[in-house]
């Protein structure tokens, strides 16, 4: 059987990055830490910590502090006269969700603390797959196994640009050919949103030149200060389209990315209030699908 004290010390460890403040957050020494780790590798047989700056985890290391921060969870269901300490969820999100609607969602949630890993909308779900996180908001609706997945609605998107930029790179119109020489913004090299679009409303697979932005709103203001165009999410850019700070490439072609809820079986009654909070958010700001 795995000692939970020197699972939890991996688990601290690979969240703070660091042994050193690992041993301030669980007052032990240094010293303490560096044992706890070397004996739970020896008692697994391999590496659990990528000793760096930051330390990170190995594929074993991370799903063992997703296994001890999971025990933890189910802790909290424990009798009320209990002590109950603040129960920590891992999360997949995308960015335009933590930009935009997520937040609030979690803000309603007592007595909770929360870990979210960024990735893109269309990967998010590898992460539950994988066991690294307890539950994950993807644009993918079969869950992994164990899981269960729940659908939330549709984030719409509106290719966007300046109006200078319109007026220099699509002087006759949004055009194949214009789309194949104008910048657009990519978030990371797994962003496929502009592609989508292109391909989609132009059958067009090859593009112009790209800037890589990874951050949303940078994303936006990219796009208002005629740097490239890109695909953003309406509800950040309405007053934007309102005042005519920035345009729709092709007004009449919003492109719509369906959301979905992914969790783990086994924690779905600890993670009940999380995903009645995630519902209810969705339901007010994304976009009824069928």
């Amino acid at each position: 059987m795995l000692d939970y004290a020197q699972l939890e010390t991996l688990a601290t460890v690979i969240r703070c990055g660091s042994f050193e403040i690992a041993a301030a957050q669980l007052n032990v020494t240094q010293s303490a830490i560096s044992q706890r780790i070397r004996h739970l590798e020896e008692r697994v047989g391999s590496p659990l910590v990528r000793r760096g700056h930051p330390c990170t985890g190995t594929e074993t290391g991370l799903r063992l502090a997703r296994h001890v921060e999971d025990v933890a969870l189910l802790e909290t269901q424990l009798n009320d006269t209990l002590p109950r300490p603040s129960g920590r969820i891992r999360i997949a999100v995308n960015a335009d969700s933590l930009a935009t609607w997520l937040i609030p969602a979690l803000a309603q949630v007592d007595n909770t603390l929360f870990d979210l890993v960024v990735d893109d909308q269309d990967h998010s779900a590898e992460w539950l797959k994988r066991g690294h996180v307890s539950a994950a908001i993807t644009a993918v609706a079969h869950p992994p196994q164990g899981c269960d997945s729940q659908a939330l609605g549709a984030m719409r998107y509106h290719a966007t640009a300046s109006p200078d930029y319109v007026e220099r790179h699509f002087p006759q119109g949004v055009t194949r050919a214009a789309l194949q020489q104008a910048p657009l913004m990519v978030f990371n090299s797994k962003d496929g949103l502009q592609h989508a679009w292109m391909k989609e409303n132009f059958q067009l697979i090859h593009s112009g030149p790209s800037h890589t932005i990874p951050s949303t709103n940078a994303f936006v203001e990219g796009a208002r200060t005629g740097l490239g165009w890109g695909m953003n999410p309406e509800m950040l850019i309405a007053d934007d389209l309102a005042s005519g700070a920035l345009v729709a490439l092709e007004p009449n072609c919003p492109f719509d990315t369906p959301l979905y809820w992914q969790s783990s079986r086994l924690l779905g009654a600890v993670l009940a209030p999380l995903t009645r909070c995630i519902r209810d958010a969705a339901r007010q700001h994304l976009r009824a699908t069928d």
